[in-house]
């Protein structure tokens, strides 16, 4: 059976009303105008009766990540399109600021539902992550969020502890951390399309339905069917990810048959804008033409039945419209990531048919400055967790010169951490050779300015922490040559052909990347060489990697065909290691200059 929300406001922890300016507006999608109101009076009574339409406020967001305090660097900052064509960045995000700004948008709206993408969790800064991002979910209740789709990153750490997120309870290895019981979460997460193999059936709720005296609409969340391919294999023992399509269908007929005809879908999965600014026109060209990536098939085959798509994963930011298959236009949004941002969507639900009308839907999204007041609350839950957590976070395990940043073909930070696996993995066995690391396990810069009291330059554990959440090993292999020269091509072939993932490399190591060539012609193969010496394709050598990666992770399946295994400590302790090692704070190290691959355009 569907969870509808209680008779009353099941917001119990809405707080009084914040004074607040509003955020600044993004995107802006509309199909047409709203349609009018058809409220009427009894002329005898005065009673007042509600018209055929109803706008119902659907606030939505995606890919927090336990961003609870304000992300630094680029992670925590948007850009914005100006009217003459150039674009500015501004400061944005962190839950004391994203908590005002949802509730100063919700002011006046008696019907608003909020919602969101996935990974709220995971990847999370210390902050979260420490505590097994109960922090997060403590701070997604007090937001009052009435239902999520899972993530990926949702399964980081198993089926087993994301159903103690959702239901509570103390973490079966670290106990409680505080004096009472971990509640859990308020709302559902939906998981239609991750099914426990031995059942056969979700692992949790497929769907939601919210209600509001007359007025339902129902919620159905599914997450990447390649989820297995992004997470580490221990993650995902025993779960099997069905077809996001298929599934979101097999949902609507059933919403359907139950009475339920507005319907929105949460997918943990997106596209890729071909502007990077929040507020991108990406319908200007034409509905849908401005995006691209898996959510464009996603949304083109999903049934009409299902009126608007709220999606992430990409964490990029926007509002299109794209036709459905009955060749109507459906809005899909994303909210970027981090709290960085919010959607506004307005669905005018038709009394009479009980269905969205669709034509009459717009939403926009909206930067979450840091120009408004900070919710107290929030405040004080970031308070109570970074007292637990400072006398890890604060210490300092290293200095740098300068930004070392995370973006890019091949970045500095990768290039650094790559380094930090080659020194630890010559501890563990002298003859290792290079090390590669996996740009989608870099979870944010290192900034030179001081987040806290530690002074500027200084890397604290906390921010190490950040960088590097996942706990993976550091894993040695024996490769062969032709196994290195076929990792290399994976890159940017066979599973990551239609968005490449460039390996970062640790230093020695050097080839050229032709983007002016497809598929894996785009590595050069003469061009791959150790310290200066071409690669022999029979000779065997000794890689570091992280322990998703050893396991064939993220399209390196190659990488899971390694021999003679033997695992370190974990990556963050041969980062902080080698920051330790290589840094003082009168011998900062400098950012990498991040020349070990040639890239040819």
């Amino acid at each position: 059976m569907p969870a509808t929300t209680p008779p009353h406001d099941r917001r119990r922890r809405r707080t009084t009303r914040l004074l607040a300016a509003t955020a600044g507006l993004a995107t802006v999608g509309a199909l047409v105008a709203a349609l009018p109101s058809t409220a009427s009076a009894d002329e005898t009574t005065g009673k007042h009766w509600p018209g055929r339409y109803q706008d119902v406020q659907l606030l939505s967001f995606n890919d927090l990540h336990g961003n609870l305090e304000p992300p630094s660097g680029s992670s925590g900052r948007v850009t914005e399109l100006q009217p003459d064509g150039t674009t500015k960045t501004i400061d944005a995000g962190g839950v004391e600021y994203l908590a005002t700004h949802l509730r100063k948008a919700r002011e006046g709206h008696k019907y608003s539902v909020t919602a969101a993408g996935g990974d709220m969790v995971g990847a999370s800064p210390l902050l979260s992550g420490l505590f097994h991002d109960e922090p997060t979910i403590e701070a997604l209740n007090e937001l009052d969020l009435d239902v999520t789709s899972v993530g990926n990153h949702e399964f980081d750490e198993g089926a087993q502890e994301l159903a103690r997120l959702q239901k509570g309870g103390c973490h079966p290895t670290d106990g409680c951390y505080t004096d009472e019981e971990f509640e859990g979460a308020d709302f559902p997460y939906l998981a239609a399309n991750v099914l426990d193999d031995k059942s056969g059936k979700p692992i949790l709720k497929p769907y939601w339905v919210w209600k509001k005296k007359d007025v339902k609409i129902g919620f159905i969340g599914v997450t990447l069917e390649g989820t297995p391919d992004v997470v580490s294999a221990e993650g995902v023992k025993g779960l099997t990810f069905k077809d996001e399509v298929e599934t979101i269908n097999k949902y609507a007929k059933v919403l359907q048959r139950q009475g339920v005809k507005s319907i929105v879908a949460l997918i943990h999965e997106g596209g890729f804008p071909a502007g990077t600014a929040y507020n991108y026109d990406c319908d200007a060209p034409g509905a849908g033409d401005g995006i691209s990536g898996p959510i464009v098939d996603i949304a083109k085959n999903v049934t009409p039945q299902v009126d608007a798509l709220v999606t992430g994963h990409t964490h990029a930011p926007y509002v299109c419209t794209i036709d459905d298959p009955a060749g109507n236009p459906r809005m899909v949004t994303s909210a970027a990531s981090f709290g960085r941002l919010y959607t506004d969507t307005t669905l005018t639900y038709d009394r009479w048919t009980g269905d969205i009308a669709r034509t009459a839907v717009g939403s926009a999204n909206h930067v979450v400055t840091r120009d408004v007041p900070k919710a107290p609350d929030m405040t004080a839950l970031i308070g109570k967790w970074n007292t637990l957590a400072a006398p890890i976070g604060n210490r300092a395990i290293g200095y740098i010169s300068g930004d070392i940043g995370n973006t890019g073909t091949e970045s500095p930070l990768g290039d650094l951490i790559a380094d930090a696996q080659l020194a630890h993995g010559k501890e563990l066995d002298p003859e290792t050779d290079l090390a590669l690391m996996n740009p989608g396990g870099i979870r944010a810069p290192l900034t030179y300015a001081a987040k806290g009291a530690e002074g500027d330059g200084v890397v604290t554990y906390a921010e190490g922490f950040t960088v590097q959440p996942f706990a993976n090993t550091v894993n040695l292999q024996d490769i062969t040559g032709t196994q290195l020269i076929q990792i290399l091509k994976e890159q940017v072939s066979g599973a990551n052909a239609a968005a490449p993932k460039i390996l970062q490399i640790s230093s020695g190591l050097t080839y050229t990347l032709d983007l002016t060539k497809t598929g894996a012609d785009r590595v050069v193969t003469d061009s791959v060489k150790l310290n200066g010496a071409a690669i022999d394709p029979s000779a065997t050598y000794r890689v570091a990697s992280n322990s998703f990666l050893a396991g064939g992770g993220d399209g390196f399946p190659t990488l899971g065909q390694g021999t003679n295994d033997l695992v370190g400590a974990d990556d963050l302790t041969a980062l902080e290691n080698y920051l330790t090692a290589n840094s003082s704070a009168t011998s900062p190290i400098a950012p990498p200059k991040a020349d070990r691959i040639t890239i040819v355009k």
